[in-house]
């Protein structure tokens, strides 16, 4: 299969991922590789440095994370968006083995040849949302529906079943 895009600097943020030619809703564009790592190796590893509103770990399951600082691909240039065209898909392995998922970037609307691509990290911390942490992960999409950061809102706990 002829690869239909290529990594190059972007006016979202450094590189970016372009399509060569056109892309079609639904298409399989990239799948995101890098070294899986548990998420106790992550925190060990890099649980000490100072954060900086760019990463290039991928949460794949509750049990692994991606590490595509090590063995990542082209996937990891892909920038956010609010508006994204593409998506991260989690295939799960059919034998239940969570080393062996994957997440591959697929496109949710066409796309045309020289556009980039992008895709909403959906980035949720466990500590509260302040404006430092906002401004650390402030979004450059561009977008008229920017919503000025990377982080997305809590989910929120669903209500308890009376006893």
């Amino acid at each position: 299969m002829a690869r239909k895009i290529v990594a190059k600097k972007s006016a979202i943020h450094g590189d970016g991922v372009f399509a060569t030619e056109a892309i079609a809703s639904g298409e399989r564009v990239v799948r995101y590789k890098g070294k899986l790592r548990s998420h106790e190796d992550v925190d060990t590893l890099y649980g000490e440095q100072p954060e900086d509103g760019h990463t290039f770990l991928f949460t794949l399951n509750e049990d692994y994370v991606i590490d595509a600082n090590v063995d990542g691909n082209v996937a990891r240039f892909i920038n956010h968006s609010c508006a994204p065209n593409c998506e991260a898909v989690v295939h799960q392995n059919k034998n239940g083995k969570r080393h062996k998922d994957k997440i591959q970037i697929e496109a949710i609307r066409d796309i045309a040849a020289g556009e980039e691509l992008t895709y909403n990290y959906g980035i949720v911390l466990h500590e509260p949302h302040t404006a430092r942490l906002k401004k650390l992960w402030l979004c450059r999409c561009g977008s008229p529906q920017c919503t000025g950061t990377l982080l997305q809102p809590k989910r929120s706990k669903k209500a308890q079943p009376p006893d």
